[in-house]
């Protein structure tokens, strides 16, 4: 039997927010979400209020929890997802590509050097490689080989501000997602060149993902564009639709 797979993209802002709603609901009652928000739940405003307090709740605790120093699980070739699945927020054929050899990442914000990045200068930094887990929100994952260049050290090689709050990327596919620097500097956030020992795919993000085995699936952008180091609060494609921020895995 032929399964459909939900969309969420299908869904207007204002049913995802009765999405997110009811799942609350079946989670804490109204009193409870009331009493841990501090807001009055009669109106869509005092809900829609509580839901943010609620969500800021979880990233507060997300982040204490975090240490760069718990690694994800890594695994053997032999348990890689063959075929490893496409996912986005489109379908697989409207995939977009640019050239590699013409492709450079964007650098913004708050470092010392904000010349863009081509491939040819990725490949001359230190490259790791890792067989983690993807866990999407929808309740798949998938076990994939990367390797790339660890985001610490083009960091360090940009001059960023390791003190600032949030590394920002921008795709161009018109997707954005967001992290916190401890997330940033922890060894297995990568900025991938490869997949399965062979240069990324377009299905995987060619010609750069980002690869965070310790996030959730969306917070892991594929065909980066730029990269920005700020101090202001970025948001993302699906946090600012209601997704939890932290994202972690």
């Amino acid at each position: 039997m032929n399964r459909m797979k939900f969309d969420p993209t299908a869904l207007s802002p204002e049913l995802r927010r009765v999405e997110r709603r009811l799942m609350l609901k079946g989670a804490l009652s109204l009193g409870g979400l009331s009493m841990l928000s501090g807001c009055a739940l009669d109106d869509e405003p005092g809900v829609e209020r509580a839901l943010a307090r609620m969500m800021n709740f979880t990233d507060r605790i997300q982040a204490m929890l975090f240490s760069r120093h718990r690694l994800a699980r890594e695994f053997d070739a032999a348990q890689i997802t063959r075929p490893f699945p496409f996912n986005a927020y489109y379908a697989e054929d409207d995939v977009r590509t640019v050239d590699p050899a013409g492709w450079r990442l964007e650098v913004a914000g708050l470092v010392a050097d904000r010349r863009p990045w081509s491939l040819a200068a990725f490949r001359t930094l230190p490259q790791k490689r890792q067989i983690t887990r993807h866990i999407c929100v929808e309740g798949w994952s998938a076990i994939g080989c990367w390797s790339g260049v660890p985001l610490s050290i083009f960091l360090q090689h940009i001059g960023a501000d390791m003190n600032a709050k949030y590394v920002n990327f921008r795709c161009f596919d018109d997707y954005s997602t967001s992290i916190d620097m401890a997330t940033a500097l922890h060894p297995q956030t990568i900025m991938t060149l490869d997949f399965d020992d062979a240069t990324l795919p377009p299905a995987y993000g060619a010609p750069m993902k980002v690869r965070i085995p310790t996030k959730l699936g969306y917070k892991n952008p594929k065909y980066l564009a730029a990269i920005e180091v700020t101090n202001r609060f970025p948001g993302g494609y699906w946090e600012d639709q209601g997704y939890d921020w932290f994202g972690g895995s």
